[in-house]
């Protein structure tokens, strides 16, 4: 279970010190309610209708960076650290299964998460008549107000302590799945959760660990905090955060792993990239899950459109989907699991489709001068122009240096995947520069693609050794490879591996019939996939 809050954290770390370091009970210093004269523990001790719950809090040990520590939870109420307690009365929770947890590390960490931290606030809250929030230590929110606490009924409120508040319920707390914690706790989609717990991490916060100076040029801290972090959700979306509201669509199980051998395909990568596998695995689980979080702040009208977490880094024809709930729509045909922090519909299958997400066009821009990697006896103009027939509003005048001059220009393609496209150029008429341009003679070109293979060796593709004549009346999309295989990935990486060379090759006897300057648009992949090519 992962958090981003960091004052829990410190909570954790300052438990450790309890007995050793009064600048931890300084920093959270006792603020409970004045005039009481007992502690938080001595208050739970003294109630025999609650000593099933002192029994855990005693026998439950704080874990800190994985470790368990000597200090139990009834040291901690004991302490000069201030709490608002939530106590279930007994005979409302199985007593001895939890007992029996707390005998091994890793249950006591299952007890310490999922009981004890849905019991506990740092924050101090009385039961009133105006409904409030409190932030227990596990990081969500409840609703605490006259009905109760998270629907449960209060039958004692507002027990004063010299460190905090008691509060005594008719039942535990209900403990509401986050949406990760539900994909890695519900059976239907624990493949997804398992995918998705191989990137967890622990990450050290200099800023907020207690620092000793520095001995020989290295800073020393007294206690150090350590985040639990998943690196591939500070990419997807925090779905284990419980300070915001997000849906999320998945297929269940089967359905991932028909979906996930599906886009492994497109994501290999030849083997002079190190970390190879791990890589197409990272970038596989992307493909599948970048576009099924959607943060609901920032839905205008969800039953008409979702705008996925990615819409704020890539486009939004790739990251929004209309009419989600409709018939064919992402949300159809799923079934609901309501989180902590948002919304969970899970489909049979993997309900989007590769060109809408991970599989899409890629277009070199040829007013992108940057992609060029070579260029050869020619001049060049980048000219900008809004019309719906010009990608990007923007285009590449070609100029041969010489009248006579075989030109050649090579431009870089961009995160290819493994698989097939058509490859494409998309050459605009005489007239985008000048409507009244008598010269209409086409152009005549030669293209090769150079890739590399499976091994990372050098190939090339000569497009067929065919000739390609441009229209010099209309926009031109010249097909220069048909269902073109690329058997390595290029995604996401600095080499340049994938280029289009396109070379003039107009003989001097023909100058006549065709001219050598070019209106270059752009250079096209299309993907191919199964279902494009039976359609």
């Amino acid at each position: 279970m992962m958090t981003n809050h960091k004052h829990i954290i410190c909570a954790i770390c300052a438990i450790c010190c309890l007995y050793g370091c009064a600048d931890w009970d300084d920093h959270y210093e006792n603020t409970g309610v004045e005039g009481s004269s007992v502690t938080l523990w001595q208050q739970l001790n003294a109630n025999p209708q609650l000593s099933d719950f002192c029994q855990v809090l005693e026998r439950t040990k704080v874990f800190r960076m994985h470790k368990k520590t000597p200090v139990s939870y009834a040291d901690l109420l004991n302490s000069g650290q201030s709490f608002t307690v939530v106590a279930p009365l007994n005979g409302t929770f199985n007593r001895d299964s939890l007992l029996s947890l707390t005998e091994t590390n890793q249950g006591d960490s299952v007890v310490e998460k999922f009981f004890v931290f849905n019991h506990l606030s740092r924050t101090l809250k009385s039961v009133t008549p105006d409904v409030n929030t409190m932030l227990l230590l596990n990081s969500k929110y409840v609703q605490i107000g006259p009905d109760g606490i998270e629907g449960v009924r209060v039958v004692q409120p507002n027990t004063p302590a010299k460190n905090g508040v008691l509060h005594i319920t008719e039942a535990p707390l209900p403990y509401l799945y986050n949406i990760y914690e539900t994909l890695c706790n519900n059976a239907s989609v624990s493949q997804i959760g398992n995918k998705l717990r191989m990137y967890e991490e622990d990450y050290f916060d200099a800023d907020h660990s207690v620092s000793n100076g520095i001995v020989e040029g290295v800073p020393v801290y007294v206690d150090s905090v350590v985040i639990e972090r998943n690196r591939i959700l500070q990419r997807i979306g925090y779905i284990d955060a419980e300070d915001s509201t997000y849906l999320m669509v998945v297929p269940t199980n089967a359905g991932w792993q028909k979906a996930w051998e599906e886009a492994s395909k497109h994501f290999v990568y030849d083997q002079s990239v190190l970390k190879r596998d791990s890589i197409q695995q990272y970038w596989t689980n992307r493909a599948l899950l970048d576009d099924a979080i959607f943060n609901m702040t920032d839905q205008k009208s969800p039953t008409d459109s979702l705008i996925s977490v990615q819409y704020r880094r890539t486009t939004p024809e790739y990251d929004v989907f209309y009419r989600p709930f409709d018939n064919g729509g992402i949300l159809a045909n799923t079934w609901h699991e309501k989180c902590s922090n948002g919304d969970l519909y899970i489909a049979q299958e993997w309900p989007f489709t590769p060109e809408s997400t991970y599989f899409k066009e890629i277009w070199s821009e040829a007013e992108n001068t940057y992609l060029i990697t070579t260029e050869k006896d020619c001049t060049y103009n980048i000219r900008r122009q809004a019309a719906d027939s010009i990608s990007k509003g923007g285009y590449l005048h070609v100029v041969p240096r010489t009248a006579t001059a075989n030109w050649e220009l090579t431009y870089r393609v961009n995160n290819t995947l493994s698989g097939n496209y058509d490859v494409c150029a998309v050459i605009l008429p005489k007239s985008v520069d000048n409507p009244t341009n008598p010269n209409l003679k086409p152009c005549k070109f030669r293209a090769t693609i150079s890739y590399v293979d499976s091994l990372g060796n050098p190939q090339t593709f000569n497009c067929g050794n065919v000739q390609f004549k441009t229209d010099p009346e209309r926009v031109d999309t010249v097909m220069l490879a048909e269902n073109f295989n690329f058997p390595a990935c290029n995604f996401d990486q600095n080499d340049i591996k994938v280029t289009v060379k396109i070379q003039c090759s107009i003989l001097a006897r023909e100058t006549s019939s065709y001219a050598r300057e070019m209106y270059l648009d752009c250079i096209y992949l299309r993907p191919r996939t199964t279902k494009s090519e039976e359609q």
